[in-house]
């Protein structure tokens, strides 16, 4: 039998019950009106199909039905009938039905993995068959019966998703395309001090024991398989490569001009405004492209590249879900003089939602970068977390979070979210797509997304939302920002994360 998926808790996502093939010698059925009679009821298939199969001469083998449950397959072995022959086998279900059906995935009639965690981990799970050699008689009586190979069942996996917090996950993100009408989205909610997954959700979203009905890019894990410009959530990252070299402190200030020329490239803000004074830490907050720019500029391309680098960018987290993407960075001996315009505010380079969250998780714990994981255990046997690498400073670490509760606060890009009693922390991003037609930035189609993390000071939940193509709104702070203030607002009290 194929191994059961559980949660965290160990409540069944994936299971197996027992299940025949039912398979015919078409010669050896004496009168197949008659046979076809008593099965179609059973089978749920047309008399007369049934009837054409059990007297076809053209074969000695045909299937009747593939995987029947145990009741039905049990009714047509106590009818006896020479000729009708039942291979015992299993009959994979999801209990949950659309709940993560991209992470969890499915398998096919002969029972392989076709996607998700049923496809990576389909040899752990799929275990062994048995080989028996039977020795018949003229009669078909079984004289001699020989175990050659033991059957071994496939291994429990226990994974580090909650099932209740992947459902309300879902739900909020059901919301969000229903309310924007986007091209796709996805969510993701971590405990950043492990990289566990606690959920993984994506819109729309597919019916596990029926994947056959959804388009085949809905079945694809845009957690892992979504790659876009992140815009200003990549804010932070250059801001905390700033504030580890020292280049720069939270209270530098900055005098900036409305725009910025950099090589042959004007840039400005989102929302035009005059020349303003604004700390690092305001900058930020505020979202302030020109200021991000200047941070940037401070570090130099050189070392801004390998810090992009040093954050996991361009390469893949190595979390145990298939089809990963790793993203494209922009190498330094091709960066153009306008490079460091762009770069440093999260446009021109493709990330993954998954690599989002494994930086952000380096901020939100002390400053290690971690490997992402899913699964918890197997058989019972836990799965070591990764000790991962520290990349800043825990002090650094402090700083950013410290710095991000401003977007959050009166002023911020994010400043209606809130969570009576927490502290909460994050970064909006509002990024321009690239127009496949014209090869240049669009002026309709953006990925409007939210990280955030609570409680600041000591981080316990990091929660994603990226949102491809929204319709009717287009920033962060609008559209994905709400999406983790629901998220969040759930999860806290229900995994029990005291306030701050």
């Amino acid at each position: 039998r194929r191994g059961t998926i559980v949660d965290r808790l160990g409540a069944p996502l994936a299971t197996s019950e027992p299940a025949d093939d039912v398979s015919a010698t078409p010669y050896l059925v004496k009168d197949p009106v008659r046979t076809a009679g008593r099965l179609a009821p059973i089978l749920g298939m047309d008399e007369n199909a049934l009837a054409k199969q059990l007297a076809r001469r053209d074969t000695g083998f045909v299937y009747l039905a593939r995987r029947l449950p145990a009741a039905s397959a049990d009714r047509i072995k106590q009818l006896g009938i020479e000729g009708i022959d039942l291979t015992p086998g299993s009959l994979r279900s999801y209990p949950r039905g659309m709940l993560a059906a991209q992470v969890i995935g499915a398998v096919g009639i002969d029972g392989e993995g076709l996607f998700g965690l049923e496809y990576a981990r389909d040899k752990l799970l799929r275990g062994r068959d048995g080989l028996q050699r039977t020795v018949f008689d003229g009669g078909r009586q079984a004289v001699k019966v020989q175990d050659v190979r033991r059957t071994r069942a496939g291994r429990r996996v226990k994974l580090t998703l909650d099932a209740e917090v992947q459902a309300r996950t879902e739900e909020v993100l059901k919301g969000v395309g229903e309310t924007y009408q986007p091209k796709r989205a996805t969510a993701i909610v971590m405990d950043p001090r492990t990289g566990s997954l606690l959920a993984v959700a994506n819109w729309p979203r597919v019916d596990a024991n029926a994947p056959g009905k959804s388009p085949a890019w809905a079945i694809q894990n845009q957690a892992v398989g979504l790659t876009y410009e992140p815009g200003s959530t990549f804010k932070a990252f250059t801001v905390a490569a700033a504030l580890e070299d020292g280049e720069v402190t939270p209270t530098t200030s900055f005098n900036l001009p409305p725009q910025i020329q950099v090589a042959d490239r004007v840039i400005g803000e989102s929302h035009g405004r005059g020349w303003v004074t604004l700390d690092t830490s305001g900058i930020l907050a505020q979202s302030s492209n020109v200021g991000a720019i200047m941070v940037g500029q401070k570090l130099g391309g050189k070392r801004f590249d390998q810090w992009v680098r040093k954050f996991g960018f361009g390469s893949e987290t190595g979390v145990d879900l298939p089809g990963e993407e790793r993203g494209l960075v922009l190498k330094y001996k091709d960066y153009s003089g306008s490079s460091m315009g762009n770069l440093p505010i999260g446009q021109g380079e493709l990330v993954t939602p998954i690599q989002m969250m494994t930086a952000y998780a380096a901020i939100a714990n002390g400053g290690i970068l971690r490997r992402p994981r899913i699964v918890q255990a197997l058989d019972g046997r836990p799965v070591p977390i990764s000790r991962g690498k520290r990349i800043i400073s825990s002090g650094t670490a402090h700083e950013v979070r410290k710095m991000l509760e401003g977007v959050l606060a009166p002023g911020g890009t994010a400043s209606e979210v809130k969570i009576p009693g927490y502290q909460l922390a994050g970064k909006t991003g509002t990024a321009n797509k690239i127009d496949p037609a014209t090869g240049n930035y669009s002026e309709e189609k953006y990925v409007a997304s939210f990280v955030g993390m609570a409680p600041a000071d000591h981080p316990r939940l990091l929660v994603s939302v990226i949102v491809d193509e929204p319709q009717g709104a287009i920033y962060g702070g609008e559209v994905a920002a709400p999406a983790f203030g629901k998220i969040a607002s759930f999860a806290l009290p229900y995994l029990r994360i005291p306030p701050s």
